[in-house]
């Protein structure tokens, strides 16, 4: 993995420039367009079966089940703050099952702390958006588009709607932090982000995992991402001695493997299906769940004489961590395996301690000056504790389905005028001025007559943070 190469300002830190989101390292077409033409899209959006084959061996979850779920998500998420309060090892419970794939971008942006950030900063991405931003980052931004999930339907056009509001965030975040600037391992975690909510709540999360969750890890230098990886290292003598054994005996450090596995939260490395698995923990518990995911590849890869006879040299165990055997990234199997290792967060911040006094003896002080890193979603609440205003839901589409049965014009104009006089004029000053907003989700079947004069065109703008029921 390279570093920052001062030469001509890349911004590197580890993800190289050759590697696309296949996982394979094989880069898309030249000028950054894949046809997706005939070819088969999955239920996550991607084509030709990339992302390691993301739709196969997925977990089946029965839609009873799914809708049971989702009814419990939209009660915690209307009462976000007692639940975090009062019951967080069962909104942890629920994270680890899975959130529903209709909530699970609203749920990141309430675990992350980022709807409380964006309420608390209304504007400001918008302020942001308006800037032209560094040239020298502009420049490197814009290079990187291409290479983000260029088999998934939302980024495989040039310049479509997807890279432009992946530009938008990246260009954001440089004018956020411009003491950081931008590095290319930001790409595809604010990809991911952007496959599951508007660009401005994408901001605000990405600024969540950059601040909180993994601080320092996109400064110039790697020094965090180097100590988390003798965490990573010491906490592997515990989990599987037989692998620490091996990988010391052949000087493999662990910078050479686990940097794009922590640096991008595991998004270029698992089938897709894992990768949103880990992303609920993640966002729920912290970086715990990183290092679980990765001690838990090593001791599956590495962890045993057996699997060691194939592996007699760096290359052959830098080979194997390239491409981990299907059978123990698949779904069910990574999630328990994960869930039930016993690594606590009190276990990492011992070891980053240790770490630390390592570092200063052989290197002095460090060099970034990161804030403390926040173990997940509870320790952020409880760092800036958010305001029932900050965590108000404000839906502002409102759809009436043409399928829903006709009333008398009269006798609904007297009962909506019977419930205002019930409810006063408060509601008025709570809900937008309402209108008739056409649903683009309807099926294609619906033989409603409201759809016959929609236009279909290609937006430049994305989704506003506003506009939550659209991805609902």
């Amino acid at each position: 993995m390279a570093k920052t190469e001062q030469g001509n300002g890349l911004h590197l830190r580890g993800t190289a420039e050759k590697l696309t989101d296949n996982g394979k390292g094989s880069d898309p077409e030249a000028n950054g367009n894949v046809v997706l033409g005939e070819t088969e899209v999955d239920k996550y959006g991607f084509s030709g079966g990339a992302q390691q084959h993301s739709g196969e061996n997925a977990e089946e979850v029965p839609i009873q089940v799914l809708r049971e779920r989702e009814a419990k998500w939209l009660e915690m998420l209307n009462s976000w703050d007692k639940w975090m309060a009062k019951k967080h090892k069962k909104v942890k419970e629920r994270c680890q099952k899975g959130i529903p794939p209709s909530l699970r971008g609203r749920a990141w942006l309430f675990l992350t702390g980022g709807k409380v950030r964006r309420e608390q900063n209304q504007g400001k991405f918008l302020e942001l958006d308006n800037q032209p931003g560094d040239p020298k980052w502009v420049d490197i931004i814009e290079r990187d588009l291409h290479r983000q999930f260029p088999f998934h339907e939302m980024f495989a056009a040039r310049g479509g709607h997807g890279q432009q509001d992946l530009f938008r965030v990246l260009k954001a975040y440089t004018l956020h932090r411009p003491e950081e600037g931008y590095c290319q391992a930001q790409a595809p975690i604010a990809a991911v982000l952007l496959m599951h909510m508007p660009a401005e709540d994408a901001f605000w999360v990405l600024v969540q995992i950059c601040e909180k969750y993994l601080p320092g890890y996109y400064s110039t230098g790697l020094e965090a991402i180097q100590l988390d990886g003798e965490i990573l290292y010491a906490l592997l003598r515990r989990v599987s001695p037989v692998a620490h054994r091996h990988l010391k005996k052949h000087k493999l450090e662990p910078i050479l493997y686990m940097t794009e596995w922590f640096m991008c939260a595991f998004s270029r490395t698992l089938p897709w299906a894992s990768v949103l698995r880990v992303w609920d923990m993640f966002l729920c518990e912290g970086v715990k769940i990183l290092f679980r995911v990765g001690l838990v590849l090593l001791k599956c890869t590495l962890g045993s004489q057996e699997k060691l006879k194939a592996c007699q040299g760096l290359y052959e165990t830098m080979e194997l961590l390239r491409a981990i055997q299907p059978q123990y990234i698949q779904e069910s199997f990574l999630v328990h395996e994960v869930i039930e290792l016993v690594v606590s967060e009190k276990d990492i911040e011992k070891e980053h301690n240790a770490q630390l006094r390592r570092w200063k003896e052989s290197h002095g002080d460090l060099h970034c000056k990161s804030p403390p890193r926040m173990h997940g979603a509870k320790a952020i609440m409880a760092a800036d504790p958010p305001s029932r205003q900050d965590l108000r839901q404000r839906p502002t589409i409102i759809v009436e389905s043409p399928l829903a049965p006709k009333t008398d014009g009269v006798s609904a104009d007297n009962g909506k005028q019977s419930r205002m006089t019930q409810e006063g004029k408060q509601r008025e000053t709570i809900l937008p001025p309402q209108e008739t907003v056409y649903n683009p989700y309807l099926p294609s079947s619906d033989p409603s007559p409201l759809l016959e004069h929609m236009t279909v065109k290609v937006s430049k703008e994305s989704l506003s943070s506003a506009e939550h029921d659209t991805y609902l």
